[in-house]
């Protein structure tokens, strides 16, 4: 078993059912997390090889449950390049995500900040 199928193994061993999606929120849309009914907590820490979030609003769990009657998992919290982090840390919530078997991933942050076209809570669509 590699490192990420032994990370997906101990987020599936709390749960009572299989997400189908992920959200990775950023600190603006952190209380979406809220809208989760029947939430599980799962602490980063408690994540075998998970690395810790750090940056302000960044709260640095796992929130599990259904939501819009869709089970997901929620990434309250993500680690940045800006911290010091290699890409393969970044990318190893979701290579753990995909183990867990995850069929969408919705990942946001605040990009766009400069630009003065948009407003705060606006969405906008990355390419890359």
């Amino acid at each position: 078993m590699n490192q990420y199928e032994q990370a997906a193994a101990a987020i599936a061993a709390r749960l009572t059912f299989s997400p189908k999606v992920g959200l990775i929120l950023g600190s603006g849309l952190a209380p979406l997390a809220e809208e989760i009914e029947g939430p599980v907590f799962i602490d980063y820490a408690d994540v075998p090889g998970m690395p810790r979030a750090t940056a302000p609003g960044h709260v640095g769990r796992f929130v599990c449950g259904m939501l819009e009657g869709v089970p997901v998992i929620c990434m309250q919290g993500r680690v940045h390049g800006y911290e010091g982090h290699s890409p393969a840390t970044i990318a190893f919530p979701i290579r753990t995500l995909k183990a867990l078997g995850i069929e969408c991933l919705v990942v946001t942050n605040a990009a766009g900040g400069i630009n003065t076209g948009f407003a705060v809570g606006d969405i906008m669509l990355i390419e890359d």
